[in-house]
């Protein structure tokens, strides 16, 4: 298709009945006539060569080449419509844009579910889409307005990337209550005796834990690598294994899973958590608006 004669009013009708389901409520979104809709989706259904929606029971019904055209439509237009609103005021209250985090298992499940639900009270029509990446592997989404913020515990320092550290955190051991060997304390002793569930390493750098006792000549017993945070108190909860984690998720899932918490018996640093974003987003007053509440959020957890 050549896109320099394509309507691109086209493409906003499509939009809209996508998420409509409906050409009389996408006429009202769009505040046109029915006919007029109904006009566009039929030129749009010419150069395509596809049906695009079918009538049924539930509305007007996505063909496959439709599911296929909406997501690049929608960041299209949102691309759009960021680079024409400029430095405007974001009116966040009725926006109904939606804002791609990449988040890895720490902050899908101890910061977004919070300020999520603060999202909705301010602005409820928000609406958040997740991604599971770290950073470093959505380098170009970032720069090209596809992913719009990431949080990660690396930051990004290459040029165009901004790095903000807005929290940082430290480990606790977990194991279940009634462990036989674990006393109230955890000892190094009882520590290194015991078998552990570890979370699969992202790079090439040794965790922490057993960076810090390599310096000392000490290895810890690996039993289990798993590739998610949430894997590891469900294991513990029904074996004699432990786990460390970042210690407002260790505090959660003790609770969740009925386990108790240890001071990891090493002096290991504090660690930082990254909110991370592209300079391209600097004139966009949306994004201004939901990064600076997203990096004031994490800092008062």
């Amino acid at each position: 298709m050549n896109l320099r004669t394509l309507d691109l009013n086209l493409l906003v009708v499509f939009d809209a009945i996508y998420n409509e389901r409906s050409i009389s409520k996408a006429a009202l979104k769009l505040h046109l006539s029915q006919p007029t809709v109904s006009n566009a989706l039929a030129r749009l259904r010419e150069r395509l060569q596809d049906a695009l929606f079918e009538r049924s029971s539930q509305g007007m019904r996505p063909t496959p080449r439709a599911k296929t055209l909406a997501e690049p439509i929608r960041q299209a237009l949102d691309v759009l419509e960021r680079g024409f609103r400029g430095e405007d005021n974001f009116d966040f209250a009725h926006s109904d844009r939606e804002f791609v985090i990449a988040v890895e298992d720490y902050g899908e499940t101890i910061i977004l579910p919070r300020f999520i639900d603060w999202l909705a009270k301010v602005a409820p029509r928000i609406r958040i889409r997740i991604r599971p990446e770290a950073a470093a592997l959505l380098k170009g989404e970032m720069r090209d307005g596809a992913v719009d913020l990431a949080l990660d515990y690396f930051a990004l320092q290459e040029p165009g990337y901004r790095s903000e550290c807005v929290m940082t955190e430290t480990l606790l051991s977990l194991s279940r209550r009634d462990h036989p060997t674990v006393a109230e304390r955890l000892s190094l002793e009882t520590f290194l005796s015991l078998r552990h569930v570890v979370l699969a390493p992202r790079t090439s750098t040794m965790p922490m834990i057993d960076l810090a006792l390599s310096k000392r000549g000490l290895q810890r017993h690996i039993s289990v690598t798993v590739p998610h945070f949430l894997s590891m108190p469900m294991m513990v909860q029904t074996s004699d294994m432990i786990c460390t984690l970042p210690r407002r998720m260790a505090h959660l899932y003790a609770d969740h899973f009925h386990l108790k918490s240890h001071t990891v018996p090493l002096r290991i640093p504090r660690f930082p958590v990254y909110v991370i974003w592209h300079e391209s987003t600097a004139v966009d007053a949306s994004h201004q608006w939901f990064r600076k509440h997203l990096i004031e959020f994490c800092q008062r957890l």
